[in-house]
């Protein structure tokens, strides 16, 4: 298996099968300071196909049978980068009777053809770290000529019209903990159906734990959100899976 893996223990998506339509590389329009798959990346805007479609359905049609809950798109980077995520997703609906799910840091919702194509999922989890540009480019660190208000617009432009189910995360960290209220403000513009509250219990690459926010902080910055339906890492128990194959899963999530 080169493109599908999993399924992996979610604490939002339980049992997830992963599709992941990069390259091994990371290629993304964010390098966020967070990021568990590293630093090293090749940041783009343009779309194209990485992996062929009719390599994915190969793969999906080999998947033994393991209980699912979730088949979802992400990876090494960002999955709308690739340019047949619609295609594949369809692919998906029809080769596994399974909700899909994309995850999304929601930089190219600007664009229609990508809202097009992620309306095709049963859910979207789409990211927002920061309620303004200047911590946008603090823990985003998008690439060039991207900007916070250009990605804000297009989360709500996309919402407007989905008939799906859009979950907005947001990761907590010190450098926007005391932004919480001004994220909660544009999370009610937006008004997803549910709000996901992260902090990166998992460690970073380089081994930083002190970007993580105890429990106490996050549940505080919960009840900033209400009235909408929110919830955090630390409420949720992720289930007991089993990887198809480890060594894929690693390469996805090499830090436990």
């Amino acid at each position: 298996m080169k493109y599908v893996y999993g399924p992996v223990a979610s604490w939002r998506l339980g049992r997830s099968l992963g599709i992941d339509l990069l390259p091994e590389t990371k290629v993304c329009t964010f390098n966020c300071i967070y990021c568990q798959v590293g630093k090293d990346i090749e940041y783009t805007l343009q779309r194209q196909v990485f992996v062929p479609t009719q390599e994915v359905v190969k793969e999906l049609a080999q998947i033994p049978d393991v209980p699912i809950d979730y088949v979802t798109f992400s990876g090494k980077g960002e999955p709308t980068l690739a340019a047949n995520l619609g295609e594949v997703i369809n692919a998906a609906k029809n080769k596994i009777s399974k909700p899909v799910a994309v995850l999304t840091n929601s930089s190219l919702m600007f664009d229609p053809q990508v809202r097009r194509e992620l309306s095709l999922a049963d859910k979207v989890i789409a990211k927002l770290d920061a309620p303004n540009e200047e911590i946008f480019q603090l823990i985003n660190q998008p690439i060039e000529n991207l900007n916070f208000a250009r990605v804000f617009e297009g989360i709500k432009a996309f919402n407007q019209d989905y008939p799906g189910k859009l979950s907005l995360q947001i990761m907590f960290l010190p450098q926007n903990k005391n932004c919480a209220s001004q994220l909660a403000k544009l999370a009610k513009e937006i008004d997803p159906v549910e709000v996901e509250i992260n902090t990166p219990t998992r460690p970073t690459p380089q081994g930083d734990k002190t970007l993580v926010l105890s429990k106490e902080e996050i549940d505080s910055i919960k009840n900033m959100f209400t009235p909408l339906k929110v919830y955090s890492v630390y409420d949720k128990k992720r289930s007991r899976v089993e990887p198809i194959n480890k060594t894929d899963l690693e390469k996805r999530r090499p830090l436990k």
